[in-house]
């Protein structure tokens, strides 16, 4: 009898033991998955609607920028041409392949001279700079892991295995590609990478010729730094004014 009260007693003590880690991980699971609230939408000039997402003490797009013109209503140069856009050295979009089902999927493609109009986003609203996006890093761990938590989940954009995401910061980041050179085009850019890794613009110039980048890929969870050709065509978020 003594035996068999004390193994009950120690299953007893496995099960609270059991009950106490799920408990754990649970609340863990519910803090991750809740680093973010819907903050209502907003209307570029081209009446593109955009769900508003507030995560810490900044309110963010929840999809990349889609908009034709600037804010006072000036319209973007459009130029699809690979050759053209490498030596642009004035403002300028793009949308990947020139396929308005990837302008509406994954937004525009700007250069960063028309980031620099300070009239891309809408008024009241920003492109971020280097600074802001680390703000936005740090409240989601930094940036090992703030690239899970920006990405949207699964494959259905994103190629196999997008490792990580769990999207739990709401930005659903998806995989746009870029329109730049790459080593094997020489002195013309291409589109690429759709599908497997996106680049979004700062507002922050690096040196004359470059500027901030953040960029997320499908093979790991991280929000790498760095940055990129000033004609390069990238994504843009847009950020609420202070």
């Amino acid at each position: 009898m003594k035996l068999s009260e004390k193994k009950r007693k120690f299953r007893l003590f496995l099960s609270i033991i059991m009950i106490m880690l799920l408990l754990v991980l649970s609340l863990l699971s519910g803090c991750d998955k809740d680093l973010f609230s819907p903050a209502g939408t907003v209307t570029d000039i081209d009446g593109n609607i955009y769900e508003v997402i507030k995560i810490g003490t900044q309110s963010w797009f929840g999809e990349n920028l889609k908009t034709t013109k600037y804010n006072d209503g000036s319209v973007i140069p459009y130029v699809n041409d690979g050759f053209l856009w490498t030596y642009l050295t004035t403002d300028a979009f793009s949308y990947y392949d020139g396929s308005e089902t990837n302008q509406y999927t994954y937004g525009n493609l700007y250069n960063w001279y028309a980031v620099n109009t300070g009239k891309l986003c809408p008024t009241g609203w920003h492109v971020p700079s280097s600074a802001e996006w680390e703000v936005l890093e740090d409240f989601l761990g930094g940036s090992y892991d703030a690239g899970g938590r920006l990405k949207e989940e699964g494959t259905s954009h994103w190629d196999e295995p997008n490792y990580g995401a769990i999207n739990s910061s709401g930005f659903s980041a998806l995989p746009a590609g870029t329109f730049s050179i790459v080593w094997l085009s020489g002195d013309l850019s291409v589109f690429e990478g759709i599908g497997y890794f996106t680049d979004f613009w700062s507002s922050s110039e690096a040196d004359p010729q470059t500027a901030y980048v953040k960029y997320l890929s499908s093979d790991n969870h991280v929000l790498e730094s760095g940055y990129d050709l000033k004609f390069s065509g990238l994504s843009v978020r847009c950020l609420k004014d202070n």
